[in-house]
Order: C-alpha cells, then structure tokens, then sequence
C-alpha cells in the first residue's frame, strides 16, 4: 500500500498523546501502571528484605529499634525506586534537572514512609502488637499499600512533570 494510510491501529497509536485515540492512552496509562508496579514490587522487595535483616538478622542489628529499621529500609528502596522510575516507568516524563527531580522524588518518598512509619508506630506501639508478622503486616502491608497509592499519585503531579516525548 504506498497510500501513506495507516495499516494498523498500531500506526495510530503513534502520535503524540493529545492526537492519540482514546484506546491509545489508556493503554498507555495501563502499561504506566504495571511499570509502577513492578518497580515498586521490586522496591518492595528491597524494603521488606532490608527491614528483616535489620530486625531479626544476625546479630539483630536493630532488634528493638523497628522506626529505625524502617527509615534505613525505605531509604535505601527509594533509591531502588528512582532508578527504576526514572529510567522505565516515566522515561517520556522525566526532567533534565536529575537533582531536582531526586529532591522531590525524595520527598514524596517521605511522605510515603510517614504513612508507613504511622502504621507501625500505631501498630507496635499503641496497639502493642509486637510481633515479626504485625510489624510487617502494618508496616509492610497496610502502610505500603496506602503510600504507593500517594507515590503514584505525587510522582505523576510533581515529581515527573516534563511535557510526554511524543512515541517513536
């Protein structure tokens, strides 16, 4: 065909996001989100790995020390995470000003652990459940889930703000 017609939907889907059909964003947003995802599974990992072995690892580092444990594990998740969400979830997104961005980026993350760090303290403290399985249930569990839905939402509104690169 030397038309210059498209000769699939996938041709469509190509142009900058204001010219794409709708099916072509939310796409687009779909395959955002199970980028997200799987970062954050993977700093989820890390989180989680670095808080037990801090914890209830030899020589039990931080044994009665769990907002200690956390703050170190999620410092070093959320290094994790700027990597992998710069570089793969919001590449088209990301801004030439790196420090910048790590500054909010960091932030967020902040704020992120503070849901977190809420939780557990809640947990452990006043609650006065103490055990491996409650401090990962509220720390690893009910305060994760609540600050990936704030990370989400903060990476998108201000941390990587730059104008989408149209698609290749």
């Amino acid at each position: 065909m030397a038309t210059g017609a498209p000769t699939s939907n996938v041709d469509t889907l190509s142009g900058p996001p204001a010219q794409r059909p709708p099916r072509g964003r939310r796409h687009t947003q779909i395959l955002e989100v199970l980028r997200f995802g799987s970062v954050g599974g993977l700093a989820f990992v890390v989180d989680t790995g670095m808080f037990n072995l801090l914890r209830f690892g030899p020589g039990d580092l931080l044994e009665d020390k769990p907002i200690t444990a956390k703050i170190l594990s999620v410092a070093i998740a959320t290094l994790v995470s700027w990597v992998g969400n710069r570089y793969w979830t919001f590449s088209d997104r990301r801004t030439p000003t790196r420090v910048r961005e790590l500054m909010g980026f960091a932030v967020v993350n902040i704020g992120g652990m503070a849901i977190a760090v809420a939780c557990l303290g809640f947990s452990h403290y006043v609650l006065d459940l103490r055990s491996p399985l409650a401090d990962n249930i509220s720390a690893n569990g009910v305060g994760l889930v609540l600050g990936t839905a704030f990370r989400y939402v903060a990476y998108r509104s201000w941390v990587f703000t730059a104008d989408k690169a149209p698609s290749a």
